[in-house]
């Protein structure tokens, strides 16, 4: 998909590139706990009958509810579990029931939690600037949106439907930007959300998203958000967690990259649409950025 939006959270969500991996319906009964390590993979969980216990590493533990749905885009290490979970050490294997569908915990017990639980991978060749960007642990209290997204999400992994992947990417790009709209801005880190909830910087990274390729400078993009540059350069670095110029460069060479995967565009035009001048000018930037030169970048990636 071309990124074309002026709208800062679309267009990254689009350049994401969300790929669909596991949905599935997860029973619990009784006391369980499922543990998941080393996974790197974006997780979502919505919360359809009950309530459960979440912990993922480096994060205080989190109660989910009825109607809770919580997204974590890079999830290394996390635990489920019963709010009562069963001594460390217990077996948790889950056991499937059906096509996509898993009971955890007591099978003598009736049933008392149903979640739907699912992965999903970013194909974009820069997932981990982008990623950064993001809070790292979206939490939505009943979201009823978000439930049906997630249910829709379910059920059309589970079919054989014509243009399944397009339709579950589709459904996945929605789901993101539901949740990352969902999230508290306030309460979240510096990253995009945080700059997205400050009207004036707001102002300021719609015009970068805009038009990568027009001229752009600290004093511009003060003089847009209505501030004084060394107020807007504290302020944004303060909320976005980066300086505007690194913030600025860093997204030209994630579109750069989109770009070069996709083929089928002069290196001229490319260097033009990021903002640069001459395509020696975008090349030095690029291999500085990146490590290696646009030519080289994308054989390696159109080769994979």
């Amino acid at each position: 998909m071309a990124i074309s939006t002026t709208d800062p959270l679309a267009s990254v969500v689009a350049l994401l590139k969300p790929e669909p991996s596991i949905a599935k319906l997860v029973n619990g009964a009784g006391r369980w706990r499922v543990e998941r390590t080393n996974m790197a993979s974006p997780f979502y969980c919505a919360m359809v009958e009950g309530t459960c216990l979440l912990t993922i590493r480096d994060c205080a533990p989190l109660v989910l509810e009825t109607g809770d749905f919580v997204l974590v885009p890079e999830v290394l290490d996390f635990a489920m579990s019963s709010i009562n979970p069963p001594p460390s050490g217990a077996p948790h294997l889950p056991l499937e029931i059906g096509p996509g569908m898993f009971s955890l915990g007591e099978q003598e017990a009736p049933t008392d939690v149903r979640c739907l639980v699912g992965h999903c991978s970013f194909a974009s060749p820069d997932r981990e600037m982008l990623v950064s960007l993001l809070p790292a642990v979206i939490h939505a209290p009943a979201h009823k949106r978000l439930i049906a997204l997630v249910q829709m999400i379910q059920e059309e992994t589970q079919s054989d439907r014509a243009a399944r992947d397009m339709v579950l990417g589709r459904l996945l790009e929605l789901l993101l930007v539901e949740a990352l709209r969902s999230a508290e801005s306030t309460m979240a880190e510096p990253g995009l959300l945080r700059g997205l909830g400050d009207p004036q910087l707001a102002l300021a990274l719609r015009q970068i998203h805009a038009d990568l390729g027009a001229s752009l400078s600290v004093q511009g993009l003060a003089a847009a958000a209505g501030m004084s540059r060394s107020t807007f350069f504290d302020r944004f670095r303060g909320e976005v967690g980066s300086t505007p110029m690194e913030y600025v460069a860093a997204w030209r060479m994630a579109v750069a990259k989109d770009m070069l995967v996709r083929g089928n565009i002069a290196m001229a035009e490319l260097a033009r649409r990021v903002g640069y001048g001459s395509v020696s000018s975008f090349s030095m930037a690029f291999s500085r950025h990146v490590g290696t030169p646009p030519g080289a970048f994308a054989a390696r990636r159109q080769a994979v």
